[in-house]
């Protein structure tokens, strides 16, 4: 018997924040959760499996319009066509709460229960699939204790939503155990919800396969499904299949010692090819972060503008298919010394007046209350998700500040150079 063990399709999700820019793929981009399910579809036909677990967060939410339902519907005609199973349970994305609109699926497609744990037995496989959905986005209670023993003499999975015992940057939903897990005798544990592939034990197989398809700058790294071959009641094999369409990467570019632009773009360049290089040919959605202690920190400060799209340029010219730079974050720090306090100018009173309000802690927390205001006004997804701005938060504020003097280091240092004055 061969299975496949997929979990958080998003199929659709928005992706959130792209740029818009002249070469930006965000018609790529934003197809990619379809393309990769297609790409899943596709393995599980070649490989002639017998059946496909969906452990949650198939879509991402409740459907804008039926063309989400329809395209899932079409791809489950395929799998009925050729005589293979489905069995989907609900997470915290397309709880029953959350998906308002129903299409009809093909008898091959079973959702399981969100209001108790059920079993499907398929004889013909000697197969048990135990599993609950998702009633409500946000499911606190461990659902496991109230799955069944296994059936003697059958090979038994359980398909669950859960973060486990916490997994970072993951909501605490349905959370359980090993041990707990453990204790239902299954063969076989299909988790979703946790977006990094993992293998928690073999003995039983506990599996997170990671979502299908990376959707931002934190899910970097391949993205797939996991093929399960299953002998005479036992796990032979359980290997990772890339199925994704874009493949998102941090790419780190360390400046320190670096004192010309020149010595940039070399490093820059050398570091994007080396990503390029593990994409496995797929689009590549990269992050830039430059960090290191630097004499170029305060112009990168100054020109962010020009960095950005010189970046970018750079992107294009080594491959401009297959290489989009997504964001480039400054992360460096300046190896000169700040300009000399005292002066009588605007600059460095304002320069004198950043570091007394970093000194005193009461005009810091003034300064946050009056901010607060200003983040209230931002839009919701600006202050939430995965590159969230709150400029209420502490090391938000504190950045802001030291971005504010690096900026002003770099107009002192120009008056400096333009007047003559020595390092």
């Amino acid at each position: 018997m061969k299975l496949i063990h997929a979990a958080d399709v998003h199929l659709d999700s928005p992706l959130r924040g792209l740029e818009r820019y002249d070469g930006a793929p965000l018609e790529e981009l934003r197809g990619a959760t379809r393309r990769a399910f297609e790409n899943l579809i596709a393995l599980a036909l070649t490989e002639a499996v017998d059946v496909v677990l969906l452990a949650g967060d198939l879509y991402d939410g409740d459907w804008k319009d039926y063309r989400t339902g329809l395209f899932f519907a079409t791809q489950m005609a395929r799998l009925h066509e050729a005589g293979i199973i489905v069995f989907i349970i609900a997470g915290n994305h397309d709880a029953a709460s959350q998906i308002t609109r129903i299409l009809r699926l093909p008898p091959n497609v079973h959702i399981f229960s969100t209001q108790r744990p059920e079993t499907r037995i398929v004889e013909a496989h000697g197969l048990a699939v135990h599993g609950q959905g998702f009633a409500t986005r946000a499911v606190t209670d461990d659902l496991t204790r109230n799955y069944p023993l296994a059936q003697s003499g059958l090979f038994n999975i359980g398909l669950l939503h859960t973060s486990l015992d916490g997994r970072p940057g993951h909501e605490t939903y349905a959370p359980c155990s090993l041990n707990g897990l453990r204790s239902r005798g299954y063969d076989y544990w299909a988790l979703g919800h946790v977006h990094r592939r993992e293998i928690l034990t073999q003995d039983p197989w506990i599996v997170f396969p990671g979502n299908l398809q990376g959707r931002h700058a934190r899910e970097t790294g391949a993205k797939g499904a996991m093929l399960v071959q299953v002998t005479d009641g036992t796990v032979d094999s359980v290997t990772f299949h890339p199925l994704d369409v874009v493949r998102w990467a941090q790419c780190p570019i360390d400046l320190t010692d670096a004192t010309t632009f020149e010595e940039l773009d070399q490093r820059l360049e050398s570091g994007l090819r080396s990503a390029l290089n593990h994409a496995d040919g797929r689009l590549l959605a990269v992050r830039v972060q430059f960090t290191g202690r630097s004499e170029l920190h305060p112009q990168l400060q100054t020109r962010q503008q020009q960095l950005i799209n010189n970046a970018r340029v750079l992107a294009s010219s080594i491959h401009s298919s297959d290489l989009w730079l997504e964001r480039l974050v400054l992360d460096t720090t300046s190896t000169a010394p700040p300009p000399a306090l005292g002066r009588n100018d605007a600059l460095g009173g304002l320069v004198q007046a950043i570091r007394d309000l970093e000194l005193d802690q009461e005009r810091l927390a003034e300064l946050a209350k009056e901010v607060t205001e200003l983040s209230d006004s931002l839009p919701a997804e600006l202050r939430s998700g995965d590159d969230a701005f709150d400029p209420i938060q502490p090391q938000v504020l504190h950045a802001c500040l030291e971005d504010v003097k690096a900026l002003l280091f770099e107009r002192l240092l120009e008056q400096d150079r333009d007047c003559g004055v020595d390092d």
